[in-house]
Order: C-alpha cells, then sequence, then structure tokens
C-alpha cells in the first residue's frame, strides 16, 4: 500500500523535525548542571557504576514485562480497541488499528498520552508534599507511567506490546527519549535503523543492554529533586508545600511530556516507514 498525500506529509514532518536533533543550543545553566552531573557520576567507581548498569538493566526488562500484564494496562489495550471502533466498527484486536487513517490513529494515541502525561503531573505533585512514602515511590511510579505510555503509544499505532520484539523496543524508546542532546541524532538513527528492513515480532536480533549512563544521570538529577522536596516540606513547617508540589509536578510533567512526544514520533515513523518498504516488497 502506498502512502497517501497526508502520510507523506507526516512523513516529511518527521525528517524534519528528526534534523533539528543537533542544532539544539544548551543554555550556560544547562551545560553547567550537566557538568555537574558528570563530575557526581564520575565519582563512582567504574566496576560499581557498571554493576549497577547491569543490575539496573535487568530490573528494567522485567519491570517492563510487569507493566505489559498488568490489569491496568489489559484495560489500557481494551479502550483502544473501543476508541477505534468510532472509526471502524469491525476492529477487534490491536494490529487491525493499522487499516486506519494516521490522523485517526494520532488522535487515539493523543488520547490516551495526554492522560498520562496528567498523571505525571498528579504523581508529581503529590510526591511535592514531601510524605516520605510518595517521595520514595517517586521514581518507581514515574518509571510506570513513562514505560506504560510507550506501550500506550505502540497499542494506538497497532503494535501488539505482548512480543519480545516490542518489549526491547518499549525499553529502547524509553532510553533514546532520555538522551542528552548531543546524543539524540545518532539515538534516533540507531533505533530506526532496526525497524527499517522489517523485524521478527518473536526474536530480536539487536543490542539487548539499554541502561547506559545518560539513564543515571536522570536518577541523579530525580534524587536532587526528591531531596529539593524534603527540605521545601521542612521549611513549610505544616503548611501545604506549594513550592514542592509544583516543582514535583512540573518535573514530572516535563519528563514525561519529552518521553512521550518522543514514543508518538518513532511509531507515527516506523508505521509509516513499514508502509513504504511492504510497497517496495521489503
Amino acid at each position: 500500500m502506498s502512502l497517501t498525500n497526508r502520510e507523506e506529509q507526516l512523513l516529511h514532518e518527521i525528517r524534519e523535525w528528526e534534523q533539528t536533533l543537533d542544532e539544539y543550543n544548551q543554555s550556560q545553566i544547562e551545560i553547567t548542571y550537566d557538568e555537574w552531573l558528570h563530575k557526581a557520576v564520575g565519582l563512582v567507581p567504574e566496576h560499581i557504576l557498571q554493576e549497577y548498569l547491569a543490575k539496573t538493566d535487568d530490573f528494567m526488562f522485567h519491570f517492563t514485562s510487569f507493566i505489559q500484564n498488568t490489569d491496568i494496562q489489559i484495560q489500557a489495550e481494551k479502550r483502544i480497541i473501543n476508541t477505534a471502533r468510532v472509526f471502524q466498527p469491525d476492529i477487534t484486536d490491536i494490529p487491525e488499528l493499522q487499516s486506519l487513517q494516521i490522523d485517526q490513529l494520532s488522535y487515539i494515541c493523543d488520547q490516551q498520552l495526554a492522560k498520562q502525561r496528567l498523571y505525571a503531573l498528579g504523581q508529581g505533585a503529590l510526591s511535592g508534599t514531601g510524605k516520605a512514602l510518595l517521595v520514595g515511590t517517586d521514581i518507581p511510579a514515574l518509571l510506570f507511567i513513562n514505560l506504560q505510555s510507550i506501550q500506550k503509544a505502540a497499542m494506538s499505532y497497532g503494535y501488539n506490546i505482548h512480543t519480545p520484539f516490542e518489549l526491547m523496543m518499549t525499553l529502547k524508546v524509553f532510553h533514546t527519549a532520555l538522551l542528552p542532546p548531543e546524543l539524540q541524532k545518532t539515538g534516533w538513527l540507531e533505533l530506526t535503523e532496526e525497524i527499517e528492513h522489517g523485524v521478527d515480532p518473536y526474536f530480536y536480533e539487536g543490542r539487548d543492554q539499554v541502561v547506559t549512563e545518560s539513564l543515571v544521570y536522570k536518577a541523579v538529577a530525580q534524587i536532587v529533586k526528591s531531596f529539593l522536596i524534603v527540605i521545601l516540606k521542612r521549611k513549610a513547617y505544616g503548611r501545604i508545600p506549594l513550592l514542592g508540589m509544583a516543582i514535583g509536578g512540573g518535573m514530572n510533567y516535563t519528563f514525561t511530556k519529552q518521553v512521550t512526544d518522543y514514543a508518538k514520533r518513532f511509531y507515527q515513523y516506523r508505521l509509516l516507514i513499514e508502509k513504504v518498504n511492504n510497497e517496495a516488497g521489503i
């Protein structure tokens, strides 16, 4: 099936966006902050850092697999199918969504991801109250929301997330979305290369290590946020810690928006490229 005019237009927009990935200019504050993060992580002995990365990688794999099979995600899958039936009543499963128009799929995706960003905002605001339980569960909750968001984006564009390949793609999209600006273009090209020439949903033959130092920097930033929230809580003296709630909600919203925007771009591109490849017989 050849691309429609609208699909060709969208593919052109994505390729123009791709060209902007290496044009980002950091402010002096961002450069100073990044240098501080690199120095902080550099204090950790190399063997300890590598052990941490390996264990985190293993945790991320099992955590993502767990999310796939939660009742929350199963219900989300049903809601996506029900929404798709508004456009085509005979749709019964996720892969059949690919028979819809690209703008219809994007509408479904936007609906799902808008909710995820609101969840992140609310969860961050709650952690910003400074209560020990909420602060302690902030990072796991943020991970859950964002990995679930990527899976929802995949389903919205007709990809069955219950396969080994899609499990790895969820992790890789998450990792690539959070790369520092200077690595965004390289990360995008590596990610898209994996789907350029067709995929086998039941086998993954690419590099299976996902967690790198880039994610460690993001984790450090979240930990710093948690310490700041605790400090602001103590200074509130019983009052509602509005500043802490604003910081927690704002950072989590920004984090999730970055991931969800990237995931939407990727699955749009993947769907369009697969259509092009099918037309060319690849």
